[in-house]
Parts: C-alpha cells; structure tokens; sequence
C-alpha cells in the first residue's frame, strides 16, 4: 500500500502524533529564528524543516556510519513519507516523551538494526501508515501505482534536528547516516542547543532564497495547554497560601501594616498571573479546536456533492452557459 502527501501543517502534524498514540506533545509552525522566540516555546524536543529538494545538489558535509546506537535514524525508503520519518526521528530520539506502546515496540525491536532496516520497519508499520494515510485528500480516481516526481514537478523534503546524547544531529532519511552539527551539553530544556541550530537552518534559508521562498520550519514541543494548566495549579496553590496567611495577619489584634500590605501586592500580582494562565489555556483549546476543523475539512470527500451539483446545473440547463462564459472570460485575460 503507498503512502500519500499530507500537508505540512502543525494541525496535521499534532493529529498524526495523537494517532500514533504519543502523548504531551504538540506542533507549532515558527516565524522566526528569534532566540527569545525560541526560548518561550521550551522544552523544544525536535525541529523539522521543509525545503525545495534540488536533485544534484551536493553536500560535502561527513555523515557518521557508525553513529551512537542511542540515535535513532533511519534511511527513507518510502515514497512521500518523509514528514512522519521526520516527526519519527524526534519523538523516537527524545526519552522524555511518552511515545506510547506502538512506537515502543517499533523503537525496541529495530534497536540494533542498519539505517535500511529500521526504514523498512517503518514501512511494514500499519499502525504509523494508517495514521498517516489518514490524511489522504479524497480522489476521484485513483492509481494503482503512484506516479513518480517528474523533472519539472517540485518535490519537497522535510529534516530534522535534534539534541541526543550532548550532540546536535541533522538526521536526513535520504543521506546515508545522520550529520554531527557540533557538541551540545544541554538538552530540549535549555537554549544552548537552539543558539546551535539557528545559524545552521538560516545559512540552509539564505542558500536558496535567491530562487525559493518556499520554507516551513515546525518545531516539536511540549504540549503547552498541559504546561500552562501546570502552572496554573501552582498559582492557585500560592494564592491559598497568601489567603491564609491575610486571614492570620487580620485575626492578629496587633496587626502588622507592612506585611498586611506586602501579602496583599502578592495577592494582587498572584490573580493577574492566573487570569493570565487562564487566557492562555482558552487560546490553546481554540487553536486545537480550530485544528480539528481544518483536519475534518481536509479529509473530507466533497467529490459527491460536486459531482451532484454539476448534475443538478445540467438538468437546469444552466452547465453549459456556465462553462461558455468561462471559456470566453479565459480567452479575454489570456489576450
């Protein structure tokens, strides 16, 4: 069974990681490269990057044969499954997400397989190829076989960076192993490694913004709903304890003015934060809400309803007028 192109989408990408069953995770498609920008997002476990393949193009870069066998990477055999390789190679390579029982499985049994093998893997996955195919646009008619990228077609390719092991990797399914970008002491929690990967991704940018401005740059993240409901707990918490605290200062006859005053600054500064907490999870459950609309538009079949309403247009006899006008109106723009 082949594998279709699913759009490179944050929505998409955070769907197709709930269908593979991981948790705590989500995708956001990034504007800028922006280091403080950056920072607010942590932890940052993966970026994925799409660009314009060019066929031909040489990289003189050394790839590592023999890589660290707590590196997961594989090589691409799959025709337009590049995406979720990408996604793959960050949550299979990031210990501290929960990438539930099937990824386990598929993690633990290609553990000491070559690149080709674990790509392979991948591939007899019907589990991974299921949740990807999910995202299938509907066909009229389909192929038995998949037509290949011609000369003149674009083609895209998604890669991924990641931190493993205090090293920064480019893991590219096309190239043979995964490229050592530099030792990096720290992990997704800090920005040491995203200083790393800045200059590396914008020289990639700058290489080809002379002919292609088509770039998307999505990032692996927690998921920030669960963050922001973290703290807001904690700020509850907090505010209990001032609370408490004011209800001993005022039963104290010898109450003190300052402290009286000082707790209720805190107080004050305490409920702005949690009204802050707050207004950022009901922007977080309207973006996934969002999200799931986009996706049920995506995947759904219209080909019914167009083809009854062309039918219902030509019982009308109001088909062909309407195809003349746009022949005549297509004729006059191309003069």
């Amino acid at each position: 069974m082949s594998w279709c192109t699913i759009e490179s989408d944050p929505g998409v990408f955070t769907e197709l990681i709930q269908q593979m069953q991981v948790k705590g995770v989500q995708v956001e498609e990034l504007y800028s490269l922006d280091i403080d920008f950056l920072n607010n997002l942590r932890p940052v476990y993966g970026l994925i990057f799409l660009f314009k393949w060019r066929p031909g193009e040489k990289d003189e870069r050394p790839v590592i044969k023999d890589p660290n066998p707590n590196l997961f990477f594989a090589s691409q055999v799959i025709n337009n499954a590049c995406a979720t390789q990408a996604i793959l190679s960050v949550l299979l390579n990031c210990p501290d997400i929960d990438i539930g029982p099937e990824l386990s499985k598929l993690k633990e049994f290609t553990k000491n397989f070559s690149p080709e093998l674990k790509g392979l893997a991948i591939n007899n996955s019907e589990a991974i190829r299921t949740a990807h195919n999910s995202f299938a646009r509907p066909e009229p008619f389909v192929p038995e076989e998949q037509k290949a990228a011609g000369k003149d077609d674009d083609v895209y390719h998604f890669i991924s960076y990641i931190p493993v092991d205090g090293v920064l990797y480019e893991l590219d399914g096309l190239k043979e192993g995964p490229i050592s970008l530099g030792q990096c002491p720290a992990g997704p929690d800090y920005v040491e490694w995203l200083k790393m990967v800045q200059p590396v991704i914008q020289e990639r940018i700058e290489r080809y913004s002379k002919s292609e401005i088509r770039f998307n740059l999505l990032a692996v993240i927690r998921n920030r709903k669960e963050i922001y409901t973290a703290e807001l707990k904690e700020l509850q918490k907090k505010r209990e304890r001032i609370l408490q605290q004011l209800a001993t200062i005022q039963s104290d006859r010898l109450t003190d003015k300052t402290s009286f005053e000082a707790l209720n600054k805190q107080l004050s500064e305490v409920n702005s934060e949690i009204e802050s907490a707050t207004e950022k999870i009901l922007i977080e459950e309207e973006k996934f809400k969002r999200w799931r609309t986009e996706n049920i538009r995506r995947k759904h079949n219209y080909i019914p309803f167009l083809f009854n309403f062309l039918k219902l247009l030509a019982e009308k006899k109001q088909l062909k007028p309407l195809i003349e006008k746009a022949k005549q109106q297509k004729s006059s723009s191309s003069r």
